[in-house]
């Protein structure tokens, strides 16, 4: 083989050179200096007691090639060219000022203390300060091993890596807060994954993305005190150490919510009771905004929820193509934990970890009040303020709108309606009294519901039918058994999806149209008469006319990143070919409707299907090719 490259030294371009690093976190909180390790030696996931970071060095690439550079991302801090965004985004030349380290955290994994996880692909770099006064840490996601690499590489490949780079740059243009990604960079150097753990690994190229934050702080960073845990009998690497905990929590406040610090700057304890019920409210109205536009994460654990309400950590995510509150974008979520409908209360049971790891500095009564008061209230607020504008309803709140909202998801469910195209075309229903174009808005309405083919591909049976029947055989002869299997709910839904398919076999494509019709047609009148209450509270019926119009397309996207949109770029890419990323990057920095230049968007940006696909043409603002029902993601 050929010998491992080098970390470069290499001269820094201009357009970094003005770059000021001032790396606060390590100066703020324990950094160990690891123990030295012999020549050659393999890398090993160990403890890291006592302290918030390790310092690491990133491992130099073979011939790294830049995939995608985000320029709304890196124009937060500077300009990039492509041959060196190659050299420095990959790991192989470090940024003058740079002090590659790893973050030491715990975290709670599908509902189970699971101790010391830790920053196993990812390195901080330092945070930049700019002109205009903002502080910015930067990442390097897959830039090699770390005291917590699990897999002891520190890799990441080209899949992964073009679908968290895509899809955190899809966020911040939705409006929802999230970090960024400001480079993609792929290599020859290669690592071996079992992408579906089914005893099929292969080759991968290693690929590293930039990252981009006010900080990278989470949930879990609190959790490295955590005591020895009942369940799993795990502990935190610095059980015992509330002089650290004090240390990050001054760190934390003084930083990233100073108002808060200044307003309570003799009390601690209610200073740190504001801060707690200011990530509470972060965190709800996060969530509510990832109601909203149909997105789900996957992996919602107490490490991979950021301290100042970002999204953070883009794994198995989805956006939802048919509306299903009980859909699960992660196929190794068995349980359905991180089920879309789930997530609310799910980050209000992170939260609830987030003020036991807080404790004693805030005493634990006074935690648990804050987040009863605070979540769900936030939650719904938001959450309705927001479906109102999808829905166009821009004068006075009524009582009934939650009702309304709620009616329109059962029947999108019902139907099997898309959710993003849904509330797109609504924003072209004829909001006027007569019933002129009713019709064809209909018709144009029930294109998007689920047809026939459609829904039987999505309730197919999951088990073998004598897996289903010794399983249901087991659950009568010997229930405590079967209740220590813990597969009821997995049975339950088993049992529905057997009787759906059943319901479908007797039904005609006629028959679903007409159903349809008739859902959509029913909540539909009750959405006209809300509008003309609505138009009623305004002056000018023309101009309440177009604030609906503007308001419904700057709250209801176009393009979301779909699962089978990212599959057609990272096939492309790992065949050689970037322009689908970079293409799909541009259709997703202008994921709302603009007249001005929605013409262009769809020309520069909305190429041929691909996979499954029939080699048509394929507006990435329809609905998803049935293939993509097939993909999996874990």
């Amino acid at each position: 083989p050929a010998p491992a490259p080098t970390l470069a030294s290499w001269p820094v371009p201009r357009w970094l050179a003005g770059l000021r690093f001032d790396n606060r976190a390590l100066r703020a909180l324990p950094v160990e200096t690891p123990p030295p390790r012999p020549e050659g030696a393999p890398s090993a996931p160990r403890p890291v007691p006592g302290a918030c970071f390790s310092r690491v060095r990133p491992r130099a690439l073979r011939q790294p090639r830049l995939v995608a550079l985000s320029e709304p991302a890196l124009a937060l801090w500077a300009w990039a060219r492509e041959a060196e965004a190659a050299l420095f985004f990959s790991g192989n030349a470090l940024l003058p000022g740079a002090e590659p380290a790893a973050h030491c955290y715990c975290g709670h994994q599908f509902g189970q203390f699971a101790g010391q996880l830790g920053d196993g692909a990812a390195m901080y770099l330092g945070e930049v300060c700019t002109a205009a006064g903002e502080r910015w840490e930067l990442q390097l996601k897959g830039a090699g091993p770390t005291p917590f690499s699990r897999q002891a590489d520190g890799r990441k490949v080209l899949r992964s890596s073009i679908r968290e780079f895509l899809c955190s740059e899809a966020m911040f243009h939705l409006g929802i807060p999230t970090t960024r990604a400001g480079a993609c960079v792929t290599s020859q150097s290669t690592v071996v994954r079992d992408a579906f753990y089914d005893g099929n690994p292969k080759y991968e190229k290693c690929t590293v993305v930039l990252r981009i934050a006010s900080t990278f702080l989470r949930f879990g960073s609190f959790e490295i005190f955590k005591s020895t845990d009942e369940h799993t009998g795990r502990a935190g690497p610095s059980v015992g150490r509330n002089d650290i905990r004090v240390q990050m929590l001054d760190y934390v406040i003084g930083s990233f919510y100073p108002e808060i610090q200044a307003a309570h700057a003799s009390d601690s304890v209610q200073r740190n009771a504001a801060f707690f019920r200011e990530v509470t409210r972060r965190t709800a109205r996060m969530v509510a905004e990832w109601q909203c536009v149909g997105f789900c994460h996957g992996v919602l654990n107490t490490d991979n929820m950021s301290i100042v309400g970002l999204t953070i950590d883009y794994g198995p995510f989805g956006f939802l193509d048919r509306y299903d509150p009980d859909h699960v974008c992660n196929a190794s979520d068995n349980a359905g934990r991180y089920a879309y409908s789930k997530q609310p209360e799910v980050c209000k049971w992170n939260l609830q970890k987030l003020a036991e790891a807080l404790e004693p500095e805030l005493p634990r009564e006074l935690g648990e009040a804050i987040l009863a008061e605070e979540f769900d209230a936030e939650f719904h607020r938001h959450y309705l303020q927001k479906m109102r504008r999808k829905l166009g309803l821009v004068q006075a709140e009524q009582e009934e709108d939650a009702v309304l909202v709620a009616k329109l998801l059962e029947t999108m469910h019902l139907t099997g309606a898309d959710f993003t195209n849904t509330f797109y075309l609504l924003s072209s229903f004829p909001a006027g009294p007569e019933s002129l174009g009713l019709t064809e808005f209909l018709a144009a309405l029930t294109t998007q519901c689920a047809s026939l083919e459609e829904l039987r591909l999505a309730f197919r049976p999951q088990m073998d039918p004598r897996q289903l029947s010794m399983m249901l055989m087991l659950a009568q002869s010997n229930p405590q058994l079967f209740a220590l299997i813990g597969t009821r709910a997995n049975v339950t839904k088993e049992l529905e999806r057997v009787e759906q398919q059943s319901r479908l076999e007797q039904l005609s494509p006629a028959e679903l149209l007409s159903r349809n019709r008739g859902h959509w047609a029913n909540w539909l009148q009750a959405y006209r008469a809300r509008l003309e209450q609505d138009k009623e509270g305004a002056g000018d019926p023309e101009a309440w006319q177009a604030e609906r119009v503007r308001v419904m397309h700057a709250n209801n996207p176009k393009y979301v990143l779909r699962n089978y949109i990212a599959q057609t770029a990272i096939e492309a890419a790992e065949s050689g070919d970037f322009s689908e990323v970079r293409r799909v990057l541009k259709l997703l920095e202008a994921p709302y409707h603009r007249a001005e230049e929605a013409a262009e968007v769809s020309e520069a940006a909305e190429p041929e299907g691909a996979g499954g696909a029939s080699g048509r043409r394929r507006s990435y603002s329809s609905k998803p090719p049935l293939w993509a029902a097939e993909l999996c993601v874990t």
